[in-house]
């Protein structure tokens, strides 16, 4: 198959991935919809904070899953080096704007994490308890969700040092992390400013 038809496909087919809206059903599935509580975000940390642990926990598992096998499945089609963080890219900008929910999603850290260990394996996985460890220890801040990435970003390109591992991919990888970092600071800065214009 052409290499440009491959990527266009693989780039579908995890923006599907993606897009898939956990947060939103296991959240609806309670009664409650998550983007008119809280943060408005479809994510495991607005589920934590406003519908309860298991749910959160399930939010998590799945959006992790959705990044890894974006990733696991481009690598099947033929999608290989640096060229797989445009698919992963298309994930995450799925997760960001669903078809399934009017366009609406979350801040992207859990599929960002999933798309560490879908490219980085153990090492990625490894990342992401430290990240998620962060996150724990870190509940009370408002930039939760932001800490933990900037921590396992550090922490993945440190390791791959270490081992000498995946280096070109690493940087491939802190650039995705960027702007995932990016669109979560912009996304809080323009909360903050509505909930300020409100009080």
């Amino acid at each position: 198959m052409n290499e440009l038809l491959t990527l266009i496909l693989a780039c579908l087919v995890s923006y599907i991935f993606g897009a898939l809206p956990f947060a939103h059903r296991i959240s609806r599935s309670q009664g409650i919809d998550i983007f008119s509580i809280g943060t408005g975000l479809a994510g495991a940390s607005n589920v934590l904070k406003n519908v309860g642990r298991w749910s959160a926990l399930m939010v998590l598992v799945f959006d992790i899953a959705k990044g890894a096998l974006a990733v696991i499945v481009s690598a099947k089609m033929g999608v290989d080096g640096l060229w797989i963080f445009i698919p992963a890219c298309a994930a995450i900008f799925g997760h960001w704007n669903s078809i399934f929910t009017r366009f609406k999603g979350g801040d992207g850290m859990a599929i960002a994490g999933g798309v560490a260990i879908g490219v980085f394996g153990g090492i990625g996985l490894l990342t992401l308890f430290i990240a998620a460890l962060v996150s724990l220890l870190a509940q009370k801040l408002w930039i939760t969700s932001l800490s933990s990435i900037v921590v396992g970003f550090v922490v993945l390109f440190c390791l791959t040092r270490l081992f000498n591992r995946h280096e070109e991919l690493a940087i491939g990888f802190v650039t995705v992390a960027l702007m995932v970092l990016g669109h979560a600071l912009r996304g809080h800065a323009q909360r903050r400013k509505v909930s300020s214009q409100s009080e």
